[in-house]
């Protein structure tokens, strides 16, 4: 069965992401190194996929060129971001217009198999290898084999709640 995507919709762009905020979802940062680059960007978006093997699916905004550069190093890595994180998680979000070395600046990193940046401190660290990637409306959708993983301590999780930051 093949599916369409349609070109026009009845439901307004403001209202489904109205709803959309009322979606509690936890805060993750995404990163990635490699020939094309460093790049790091908090999502909002990410979700498991299979447990065997160990897949995950990242959502990243097609309006940033410098998106490319995760499907162009063939990895991303995802972070899970404690409460404390909040500060990193705005940075990685684009506030202050911080340029990628300023951003990344603000954390201590480590890299496991992939060369993708992953968090130290973070809740938990899942390193990628893209298996596919497409373009769905706005958005290019990662599928990564998780590769290695690393996890830290059991502590609250920032989470994004009604356009507002919070933990649980």
């Amino acid at each position: 069965m093949e599916y369409g995507l349609l070109t026009t919709s009845t439901i307004d762009r403001d209202s489904f992401r109205d709803a959309m905020s009322r979606f509690a979802s936890a805060v993750h940062l995404v990163t990635t190194d490699g020939p094309a680059g460093r790049r790091g960007v908090t999502v909002s978006s990410a979700c498991s996929v299979s447990d065997e093997p160990a897949t995950l699916l990242v959502c990243l905004n097609t309006s940033s060129p410098a998106n490319d550069r995760f499907e162009n190093n063939g990895n991303f890595a995802v972070n899970l971001l404690a409460q404390d994180s909040e500060a990193i998680a705005r940075a990685f979000a684009g506030e202050g217009q911080l340029e990628s070395d300023a951003r990344f600046a603000k954390g201590e990193w480590e890299v496991l198999q992939t060369g993708a940046p992953l968090l130290v401190g973070s809740l938990a660290g899942f390193d990628c290898r893209i298996l596919e990637a497409k373009i769905v409306a706005t958005h290019r959708v990662l599928i990564g084999e998780v590769v290695a993983i690393r996890t830290g301590s059991k502590s609250p999780s920032l989470v994004y709640l009604d356009r507002t930051y919070r933990s649980l």
